[in-house]
């Protein structure tokens, strides 16, 4: 063995190195948090093939003294901390004092920078090679600017694991996203082998903003995006947040910031999956940009080296926050929320009842609008189409029902909820289980209650008026921006989901004893998970007994899971109260149970329906939470604008 003896200051910096500086795009992210910390509100960042070549960096903060410089490019040195109770609340995206003396150890590195006291700029030069830093006047303005050239020049071995510059650049402009995102007050340019590829400004007002997260994350998904902005127990989480309808056949639209630092967490992952879990297509990701803010104190950013990871002091209030605040925002989305705006000659009065935009935002708790979608510019209803003199004047829309045909069409609805609910044949039994079925007769006697419909207004509802069925299979409607098309099976289905799951709720989940206990071996930790989260199991209808360190005894399961895995189910329980101190994995089973009955007992394809019974159908469908989606989250209802009409017909050119 060699003997015991002190790394040199240079081996120390390139194996912390290995950790804070992996590509360029981790350069880009050190240097660029630094800038923000300093104050700067305008940063410049130009880079050349791919980031290895040159990095440069220019900002306006308060930049660094004379003085100092040399000390900035040392080793654990920072401005940030000074002593261990400021790592209890950080509140700057770093604090580690590593990124400099990291980055001067394996590239040829130059500060220059000025004060607003100083009168002029000064400069320091470091090369990997001996770490000592060249300080000598130099002509700057009031901020700093940071030049990183032939980065791992010194390393060869490092060198050959980065990417084709293509790659390289991608990463670094995703970090440029990111502080883009994280920071609307801040402006950005990103240019890329002398070409410009962001130039973004400071956001202030929301318009602003919508604009900047449509350059960044493309405009289709503002479009298909709802606003949240939500306080409640010292938490505040805002943001963007995607219909189910724009998902994703991966996750890379999904931006988290925790007190304006991005992460990517497992508990946060866990409580968005949860909230899309309803309304999301198998195998589609959601898309979201949310900002989740709460005391420094009450979260650990000093958990990983890349400052990627944070750690909750109460994982799981913020875990049932971000749950029910995503679910309750999803449930409350309509299809006046997802229609773009049009122009009418007579704006009707505000409604006197039923849903509307503004009872959201008169909420104390939450507050919802629908973010800005792409204006519509056609006239429609007894007016003119502006851009081409041919236009033909538009038909009025379909006539609105009577007082007296309403009526008669929440008779007829009632009949179609009566016809509809058929008995569960044989293999329908055998899909979800007898002992279901048995209990949905129970709760939910032979049909599901229907909700009378709103009252007769003027106004065109959002879904319009039926016209006609096309094949059977899909009801053609008429509003005012255009044509709606509805799949009315997927959206009787959500219908008769959505009423299912009310009235089980109401009555409470019931409980059916085993005639022989079930015994589970589990590990000591799981055992005592199920001790300390009893009373959660009990509301849950699952009795449990510990009958030794390591097993335990279930007595008694919900009716509607008598045919379930009662072992497996139980163990996925207790590993998501482990992990993330809550689990809704026995609710989602009765929910795909429910969601199974409500597929059998709703409106087939191929049977005719009456205009009275279309109508009615989209009008609960306006009343519905998550109508937008059926319970396996395909899309139940898609409009094509007369605009979007016009031009498939070459209308006006």
């Amino acid at each position: 063995m060699k003997p015991i003896r002190l790394l040199d200051n240079r081996l120390a910096n390139q194996i912390a190195a290995g950790e804070v500086v992996e590509r360029p795009a981790s350069v880009v992210k050190e240097l660029l948090e630094n800038s923000i910390d300093a104050g700067a509100r305008r940063l410049t960042v130009e880079v050349e093939n791919g980031g290895v070549k040159l990095i440069r960096i220019r900002d306006d903060g308060h930049g660094i003294p004379q003085d100092e410089l040399a000390l900035a490019l040392s080793r654990h040195a920072t401005s940030k901390i000074s002593e261990l109770e400021d790592l209890e609340g950080v509140a700057t995206l770093g604090f580690r004092g590593e990124a400099l003396a990291s980055i001067s150890s394996v590239s040829r590195l130059t500060l220059t920078s000025n004060v607003a006291e100083q009168g002029s700029g000064w400069q320091a030069r470091v090369e990997g090679r001996d770490m000592e830093a060249q300080v000598m006047p130099a002509p700057h303005p009031v901020g700093t600017t940071i030049e990183v050239k032939d980065l791992f020049f010194n390393t060869p071995a490092r060198r050959k694991f980065l990417r084709t510059e293509k790659t390289e650049f991608s990463h670094l402009e995703e970090v440029v996203k990111r502080l883009a995102l994280s920071r609307f007050d801040v402006g950005f340019t990103l240019r890329h082998n002398q070409r410009s590829v962001h130039q973004l400004r400071p956001a202030v007002t929301q318009a602003e903003k919508d604009r900047r997260v449509a350059a960044l994350c493309s405009p289709k998904f503002i479009e298909h995006a709802v606003i949240i902005d939500v306080a409640a127990a010292g938490l505040k989480l805002y943001g963007w947040v995607g219909l189910p309808t724009f998902s994703r056949a991966s996750a890379d639209l999904q931006y988290f910031f925790v007190n304006g630092r991005v992460i990517r967490d497992k508990l946060v992952a866990h409580a968005v999956r949860q909230a899309y879990r309803d309304v999301l297509y198998s195998g589609r990701h959601p898309t979201f940009v949310l900002y989740l803010e709460l005391d420094p104190a009450m979260v650990d950013v000093n958990v990983h080296p890349t400052k990627h990871e944070v750690r909750f002091r109460d994982g799981r209030t913020v875990h049932n926050f971000l749950f029910s605040t995503l679910n309750r925002a999803l449930g409350e989305v309509r299809p006046e929320d997802q229609l773009p705006p049009t122009v009418l000659t007579n704006p009707p009065q505000p409604q006197a009842s039923g849903i509307d935009a503004g009872e959201f935002q008169g909420q104390e708790t939450i507050g919802l609008s629908a973010a800005p979608t792409a204006s519509s510019t056609g006239h429609y209803a007894n007016e003119n189409s502006g851009g081409g003199g041919n236009h033909e004047r538009r038909p009025a829309l379909s006539e609105a029902p009577s007082p007296g045909q309403v009526k008669r069409q929440i008779e007829a609805y009632s009949q179609l909820y009566a016809t509809s609910a058929e008995p569960v044949n044989a293999s329908q039994a055998k899909a979800v289980g007898e002992s279901a079925v048995q209990e949905s007769s129970v709760a939910f006697s032979s049909r599901v209650p229907v909700q009378p419909l709103p009252e007769h207004d003027s106004r065109t509802p959002p879904l319009g008026y039926a016209i006609a069925q096309l094949k059977g299979v899909y009801i053609l409607s008429e509003n005012d921006q255009g044509m709606i098309l509805v799949d009315m099976h997927a959206a009787h289905e959500r219908i008769t989901y959505e009423r299912m799951k009310q009235s089980y709720q109401e009555q409470g989940i019931r409980a059916q004893p085993l005639l022989v206990p079930e015994s589970v071996s589990v590990s000591e930790r799981e055992a005592d998970c199920a001790e300390e989260h009893s009373e959660y199991f009990s509301r849950l209808a699952l009795t449990l007994e510990r009958m030794g360190p390591e097993t335990l005894l279930v007595r008694q399961i919900p009716v509607m899971l008598q045919n379930a895995d009662v072992e497996k189910l139980l163990r996925d329980v207790l590993s998501d109260l482990m992990q993330h101190g809550t689990s809704d994995r026995i609710e989602a089973h009765i929910n795909e149970i429910l969601a199974t009955m409500a597929c059998h007992g709703s409106v087939r394809a191929n049977r005719k329906l009456s205009i009275e019974e279309m109508n009615a159908l989209l009008r609960d469908m306006e009343q519905t939470e998550r109508s937008g989606q059926c319970n396996h989250g395909r899309p139940t209802w898609t409009m094509l604008t007369m605009d979007q009409l016009d031009k498939l017909f070459l209308r006006g050119r």
